[in-house]
């Protein structure tokens, strides 16, 4: 799986705005402008603006402008999950040559690869749309990961 460093800072920048928003209710804090995440992350402060306007758009993020403004989640970050960012910043999550498996023709010897990549969209979803922004930003993530983490292969 590769991940765009689009994907990766607006995961980031996410994560940032669910730190700042109450931990008892998940409702938004302060706003958090743009280069206050910018800093936090070491993300460029001009790609970090389009990659919050995409947000914005995709109705992960809401803004507000002027001295009072900035960036806040749209909904609590718990029901936010790794999924929904990737797909508002990058789109559906498994892509073979730019189409999507179910779409694929394979034939003869390589007519399996399609469930292959299938099986591995599956995958890969199962573990994106389990965790949330709340689960980065407070380290707490879901059992399913840690027991993945703890395998030493999973490092190499």
């Amino acid at each position: 799986m590769r991940l765009s460093a689009r994907v990766d800072y607006a995961l980031r920048a996410t994560a940032e705005l669910a730190a700042a928003a109450d931990p008892a209710s998940g409702r938004p804090g302060a706003p958090v402008t743009a280069d206050q995440i910018a800093r936090a992350q070491e993300i460029p402060p001009k790609f970090l603006e389009s990659i919050l306007l995409q947000l914005r758009r995709g109705g992960i993020v809401h803004a507000q402008r002027g001295p009072e403004g900035g960036y806040w989640l749209a909904r609590p970050g718990g029901e936010i999950s790794l999924a929904d960012v990737i797909r508002v910043i990058d789109g559906p999550l498994a892509h073979v040559r730019g189409q999507r498996p179910e779409d694929l023709g394979y034939h003869g010897a390589a007519s399996a690869l399609q469930e292959v990549w299938i099986a591995l969209r599956a995958s890969e979803r199962e573990i994106l749309e389990s965790v949330t922004i709340v689960d980065v930003a407070t380290g707490n993530l879901p059992g399913r990961i840690r027991d993945l983490v703890a395998d030493p292969r999973a490092w190499t």
